[in-house]
């Protein structure tokens, strides 16, 4: 079922909820100027077998609004977002699993809305700013390959259709990383589903653009108690080892789990190893409930 959440004043997010109505709650939230969509169906479905599912567009990405120049806003508001969705589609408390930006988006979460999670999922993302005992998690970015950072000042560049699809194929192809063989075509139809879904094919790269303040909170990690589970992907570019490793350190509630093979994207070969990552965590909780 799709529908429309207001979450501010002139910004409707596009949410899409699946699998069964009676399931718990597992929300997905993707990282930085990406669709609901770049979740694979196969995940989707594999997740909903027990759960009730619900992925969605963030601000300036897919079916939601764009308005980011008339309507700047944080970061950290996408982070409310999240809470608006599950407050309008009356869910008290969810399973939260977070990709990359949508990580950082998750751990504002634990720290400002714990009532709200069931548990927590991150994976392919970073540690809060100030986290660990000294405060001395590097910077974001600090350890990401120079490739990336090249083609990202590239985000924004007007480019015609083809080209926009040919760019974010480059994209993945960086971001999957070496372990596991790419398959262009695999991630170009993902691509095209995406930009049919949106209605364009422009990236404002609005989320590299928001405000970056109100992250520095790792140190308040220490606090969490909502049970968290972190996926390592040893071949992350942005995010390589031991990234996973200091947010598990961070957490005192935290598992660390790898993913073998897994970058910094969702290919069919960690699809089901990663659902079942996901699926155990999210049992053994349930089942302490």
């Amino acid at each position: 079922m799709e529908r429309f959440v207001d979450v501010a004043p002139g910004v409707r997010l596009w949410v899409e909820e699946t699998g069964p109505a009676d399931g718990s709650p597992l929300l997905l939230v993707m990282g930085a100027n990406a669709s609901g969509l770049t979740w694979p169906d196969d995940l989707v479905r594999a997740l909903g077998e027990r759960h009730r599912v619900v992925r969605y567009d963030h601000r300036d990405t897919g079916r939601s609004t764009w308005a980011f120049d008339a309507q700047p806003y944080a970061l950290r508001d996408l982070a409310d977002d999240a809470v608006r969705i599950l407050d309008t589609l009356g869910i008290a408390r969810a399973h939260v699993v977070g990709m990359s930006m949508g990580g950082t988006l998750v751990q504002l979460m634990l720290l400002d809305h714990p009532d709200r999670l069931l548990s927590a999922t991150v994976f392919a993302t970073s540690v809060l700013e100030g986290a660990g005992a000294d405060g001395a998690a590097p910077a974001a970015f600090t350890d990401t390959d120079p490739r990336l950072l090249e083609l990202w000042q590239h985000l924004a560049d007007p480019r015609t259709r083809d080209e926009e699809l040919g760019w974010r194929v480059e994209h993945w192809r960086l971001l999957n990383g070496v372990d596991i063989a790419f398959d262009a075509e695999e991630f170009r139809r993902g691509e095209e589903r995406i930009v049919e879904h949106a209605g364009r094919h422009d990236n404002p790269a609005a989320h590299a653009r928001a405000d970056q303040s109100g992250l520095a909170r790792g140190a308040e990690l220490a606090q969490v108690t909502v049970p968290t589970l972190v996926l390592e992907a040893p071949n992350d570019p942005i995010n390589p080892p031991p990234a996973a490793a200091r947010i598990a350190a961070a957490i005192p509630t935290a598992v660390l789990v790898t993913v073998p093979g897994m970058g910094h994207a969702l290919p069919l070969p960690v699809l089901q190893p990663l659902a079942a990552a996901v699926l155990d965590h999210t049992g053994r909780v349930d089942a302490a409930q």
